[in-house]
């Protein structure tokens, strides 16, 4: 049988997952093999140190530097707080004596008598983690982190902003074409992953941030939207550290684009469910996508009808995604693969391939236009 190889995303309603959820530095797992998790527990925990504030108490006191170990009144390794004195001249006999006060609180990390500088270091900063994915702890890396394990359904988008986030999924729209607009998005929906159906509007991003929602996902988003709700263009090649209040992940791609039917049903039978949510999305060098993970409770979630396929294999029957115009966004099936290369409208010629579409139409295009939805 004939075959082709692209990318693709993954959309299974049954799959093994593992969360691999690593500390920045060194630090103390708190959880043990095996034990189960939420996805707020908090799986691994270190310490960053704090911001340096520097004080020059020479220039202050008007000393040299090699007299501000004498004129301490606190010492290296001491607590100090915000404008609290650290520091005293020795004045004109006894008296007008000047004082170097605490510009931060901290601890006083150190005391230059070459510079006459000191250096107070901020409280020590928590970095937690937490296992993001419920499940099982599958295996302990020690002082690192841990792997968090469970079988979820899984759906990756096409672009997010946004970090990790979790909730239960709600339904906003009726059908999977229908616009996610403000006024379907309620006060009940606070903490929530909305889930649309078409192009999500700048509108109802605004109102899934003001009642509270932990994420929305839908179809499509335009460009200008986009712009609207960060305030400026998206420019780089990662997101998800933007502070928006709310999690955005887009399923299909950018402009009036309907979910593919398949994901939005998925997404519909899980309605109540919790879920985790992450938009962080890099589209160069170790490719990133948005997702969300919904753990499998029972052996009733599994989709016995899934279309099993070899990961990156175009073959007959497997369901696809155009990604240039003229059928950009539209969803369908591989029909034939001809093996011999065509002339394209252009005037290039190309190897193709022919895609049954939902409407029931077949449409050839270039090999390079499609995107695999893996199940």
């Amino acid at each position: 049988m004939a075959k082709a190889y692209t990318p693709g995303l993954k959309v299974s309603a049954s799959t093994e997952h593992e969360a691999h959820r690593i500390l920045p530095i060194q630090g103390e797992v708190k959880v043990a093999e095996g034990d189960l998790v939420d996805a707020d527990t908090i799986v691994a925990e270190t310490f960053m140190d704090g911001d340096v504030t520097p004080l020059n108490v020479a220039n202050l006191l008007s000393a040299q530097p090699g007299e501000v170990p004498g004129l301490m009144l606190k010492q290296e390794g001491d607590s100090v707080e915000k404008d609290e004195p650290i520091a005293r001249s020795k004045g004109i006999f006894g008296m007008f004596k000047n004082e170097c006060k605490a510009p931060a609180s901290g601890t006083l990390q150190a005391i230059s008598k070459t510079t006459g500088q000191v250096m107070i270091a901020g409280p020590m900063i928590p970095v937690q983690v937490k296992a993001y994915l419920p499940g099982r702890v599958d295996s302990v890396l020690p002082g690192e982190g841990v792997v968090v394990k469970n079988t979820v359904t899984l759906i990756q988008g096409i672009f997010g902003v946004g970090g990790e986030t979790s909730g239960r999924i709600v339904i906003a729209t009726s059908s999977h074409d229908e616009e996610l607009r403000a006024e379907l998005i309620t006060e009940e929906m606070s903490g929530a992953i909305i889930i649309g159906g078409g192009r999500m509007t700048a509108e109802a991003i605004q109102k899934a941030r003001e009642v509270g929602a932990s994420a929305i996902v839908s179809g499509g988003l335009d460009d200008s939207d986009l712009k609207q709700i960060l305030g400026y263009d998206l420019g780089v090649a990662i997101t998800g550290t933007e502070k928006l209040g709310v999690t955005v992940v887009v399923t299909e791609g950018f402009g009036e684009i309907g979910m593919a039917r398949r994901t939005y049903e998925l997404l519909s039978a899980r309605a109540g469910r919790q879920a985790s949510v992450n938009g962080a999305t890099q589209i160069r060098a170790g490719v990133m996508r948005p997702e969300i993970l919904i753990p499998v409770e029972d052996g009733s979630d599994f989709d016995g009808d899934a279309i099993e396929t070899e990961s990156g294999v175009l073959e007959l029957g497997t369901p696809i995604r155009i990604i240039r115009d003229p059928f950009f966004g539209m969803i369908g099936t591989v029909a034939a693969l001809p093996e011999a290369p065509q002339v394209l409208g252009s005037g290039s010629k190309s190897r193709v391939l022919d895609v049954a579409l939902e409407s029931g139409d077949t449409v050839t295009v270039p090999r390079a236009n499609v995107e695999l939805i893996e199940t």
